[in-house]
């Protein structure tokens, strides 16, 4: 290596050339302008300093740089990979406990009356260790007749409070089941807005779910009760438009208009670029 060289690897610029004097180990320039001193020591002790700083400074913004590439890259590693695989819960850890059906929601898990019946059961006790049914019917309908266990939340507060106030955890598997009186409206919306609640609240973790496994009862209560009624409690079903609850049904409508509306215009389902469906 010549000198040129050996100097431009060491980082101190252009190469020298022929008015450059080289004694005792220093290079200093021999033409320099009258009123300027010459390069000492000093001044390059201080030039690798500055330089060593400016590049510190561009080795932080690239560690930022693949930082920020390695988060995005893993965000379409895993939606690609919930949109290839749907027997995937949707935070990708595992598959679904329960077989699912075709629904009137494809972008929702629906599952059986049979197969909530056999949750009930036990038959699946040893591969879910908490089960939350969520019956979103207004309370008249809900006091009239609901499956045994069942906890009533129809309205965005109760979701809200139900994310908050739930102890999870990812070594536990916590499966949730909605439905309404025929889980055509209200249960899949409910559904859909614990969901992206809980897409907010982990959004730095992504595909990270306090809640992975969801599933809706296909047909509601009102499928439910007329095939399995034995897991009902009181053994009744209450329909919504029933005419001793006018006044009520008026009530509880009033107050589901009002927190619906600065709600977004319901998502339809989403579709990857090879046309598979991406449950929500």
């Amino acid at each position: 290596m010549g000198l040129d060289d050996l100097l431009m690897a060491s980082g101190f610029g252009a190469p020298i050339d022929d008015n450059v004097d080289v004694s005792a180990g220093k290079y200093f320039n021999t033409d320099i302008p009258i009123g300027k001193r010459p390069i000492d020591d000093a001044d390059l002790h201080n030039q690798r300093k500055r330089r060593r700083s400016q590049s510190c400074e561009l080795t932080s913004d690239d560690t930022n740089d693949v930082r920020n590439t390695t988060s995005i890259s893993t965000i379409i590693k895993a939606v690609e990979r919930l949109s290839t695989e749907p027997r995937l819960v949707a935070d990708g850890s595992r598959e679904n406990v329960l077989t699912t059906t075709v629904g009137k929601h494809n972008d929702l898990n629906a599952i059986t009356p049979q197969t909530m019946s056999d949750v009930l059961n036990g038959v699946y006790r040893n591969q879910i260790d908490h089960l939350t049914i969520v019956d979103c019917r207004y309370p008249y309908e809900y006091d009239g007749g609901h499956i045994k266990g069942a906890i009533n939340l129809y309205n965005k507060q109760a979701i809200k409070e139900f994310l908050d106030n739930t102890v999870t955890s990812p070594n536990k598997n916590h499966v949730i089941i909605f439905h309404c009186e025929f889980s055509t409206e209200r249960g899949p919306k409910l559904y859909r807005l614990l969901r992206s609640l809980d897409r907010e609240l982990n959004a730095e973790l992504y595909p990270r779910l306090n809640f992975p496994e969801m599933y809706l009862l296909e047909g509601g209560y009102k499928e439910f009760f007329q095939t399995h009624k034995e897991h009902c409690f009181p053994q009744s079903y209450m329909p919504m438009l029933h005419k001793k609850h006018s006044e009520d049904l008026r009530h509880f409508r009033v107050k589901s208009k009002s927190w619906a509306a600065g709600d977004k215009p319901r998502q339809k389902s989403r579709v990857n670029g090879s046309g598979t469906r991406l449950c929500f």
